[in-house]
């Protein structure tokens, strides 16, 4: 029996070592200076000449960081007004870095297996997203499993359906499974209700949505437009170097496809997101190509928004259980990817902290480190939590508010492209969203709502 690959046994040929020292690097992050495969390693590193994290230099890179976001977005901490609406958590492709998905087979009908996941309805989804609409909301987020009964809408369906052997493209006809989800076409237009703007279509949700054809991701996303689709989140990035993807992705969209997707919705008209996952088996020269690459795609673009650094949720994963890792990324770490994300991509205005990930506390701790957005209400946030996060799964306007306050900064609500922003008085609640078409200051959740349950 051939033995599983352990975290012992990873050798890479991407390594942490250069030419450039430490000091060089941050002279040239604090003169604002365009940064360097090799700077951003010895700033992650804090000096490749020295064994672990120094505390000294992670200081100076956190100082160098800070005082560029002051310089780059100010005193204002951004936020949003946001619904997550994962569509279903079937999937077949078996990433190791993550529990959110279902083995897509215990969805189907007949079958003895019971799933804990959930396959949402197109109606399911509007009627969601309507009521969150009433709240206040006015961005919806979904991201979801690759669901084998998936198609990009009835065309699609229609080749899937004529395929010799629909095995190969990952493809089985909704009547196979218990609930169907419809096609990413309409539930695109099941989420765009009531004004509410859609994020939804990874590159690899994308890649999903082109299989069994010869069509470009600019047709796949030129649809996806035409249906409801109005930004495009760059998750599924994960590490942008393929030696890493090989590990703990190897059924997963390439470094070369997901760049070729995000070019693709560029070009029809989408602004995005781009993200990282680190804190697994990938070391900081990977980390440092991964921003390479990130902010090479910006030059190309200009099209995103906001980077999002997300710490690795270790618990509850096949990489853990396997023990391909021991951990997740060190705080130390995490300070560092946000500062060196601030200094190294300066072409991207906002870097954000995710209380989901990091908690409140440390959460606060990153808006002093680099990041100046701190996510969004959620409302429902499956992911982190099936992986073994425990921060919870919904923020409010007084949560932020007495949060971000208390750092001395200043709350602000914004849109999801950022053009639109509404400053808020700290000294004048209650605390609503006011910037969506049916918000009015009311507070998303009353006060029965928001307390838990008697026997929690």
């Amino acid at each position: 029996m051939e033995r599983s690959v352990t975290e012992a046994d990873l050798t890479f040929d991407h390594v942490p070592v250069t030419d450039q020292s430490f000091e060089n690097a941050l002279t040239k992050a604090r003169a604002g200076d365009r940064l360097t495969v090799d700077d951003a390693i010895e700033l992650l590193t804090t000096g490749t000449d020295v064994d672990g994290i120094d505390q000294t230099r992670k200081e100076q890179v956190l100082e160098a960081a800070d005082r560029r976001r002051a310089d780059v977005v100010g005193e204002e901490v951004t936020f949003i007004a946001n619904l997550n609406n994962n569509v279903t958590t079937a999937c077949n492709v078996g990433c190791l870095f993550c529990n959110f998905k279902d083995a897509a087979h215990t969805f189907e009908r007949g079958t003895e297996m019971e799933s804990a996941g959930f396959t949402k309805t197109p109606d399911e989804s509007r009627e969601i997203v309507a009521d969150a609409a009433e709240r206040g909301i006015y961005e919806v987020t979904s991201v979801s499993g690759l669901h084998p009964a998936f198609a990009l809408d009835a065309e699609h369906r229609e080749i899937l359906e004529a395929h010799p052997d629909p095995k190969a493209v990952n493809y089985k006809p909704p009547e196979a499974y218990e609930t169907d989800p419809g096609t990413y076409a309409e539930q695109m237009a099941a989420m765009s209700v009531d004004g509410v703007h859609v994020h939804s279509m990874t590159p690899e949700e994308a890649y999903h949505a082109r299989r069994g054809t010869d069509w470009s991701y600019e047709d796949v996303y030129g649809r996806l437009k035409e249906a409801g689709l109005d930004t495009v989140p760059g998750t599924a990035a994960e590490i942008l170097v393929e030696e890493v993807r090989e590990v703990i992705c190897p059924g997963k969209i390439s470094t070369e496809g997901w760049l070729e997707a995000m070019e693709a919705a560029a070009t029809v008209g989408l602004d995005m997101t781009a993200t990282i996952m680190y804190g697994h088996v990938e070391n900081e020269a990977h980390r440092a190509l991964h921003l390479q690459r990130i902010r090479e795609l910006q030059d190309r673009t200009g099209t995103i928004t906001e980077f999002v650094p997300l710490s690795f949720i270790h618990q509850n994963t096949p990489l853990f259980e396997h023990d391909v890792v021991s951990g997740g990324a060190s705080t130390d770490e995490d300070e560092l990817m946000i500062a060196v994300s601030r200094l190294f991509l300066d072409n991207i205005e906002h870097i954000q902290s995710s209380w989901v990930k990091y908690g409140d506390e440390q959460g606060l701790k990153m808006l002093s480190c680099g990041a100046d957005d701190f996510m969004g209400t959620i409302l429902s946030e499956e992911i982190t939590k099936r992986a073994g996060g425990g921060y919870g799964e919904f923020r409010s306007f007084e949560d932020y508010v007495d949060l971000i306050s208390s750092i001395g900064r200043i709350p602000v609500e914004r849109s999801t492209d950022y053009e639109t922003r509404r400053v808020i008085d700290p000294d004048d609640p209650p605390f609503g969203p006011q910037l969506g078409p049916k918000a009015d200051g009311t507070p998303i959740l009353t006060p029965e709502e928001r307390a838990p349950p008697a026997d929690d």
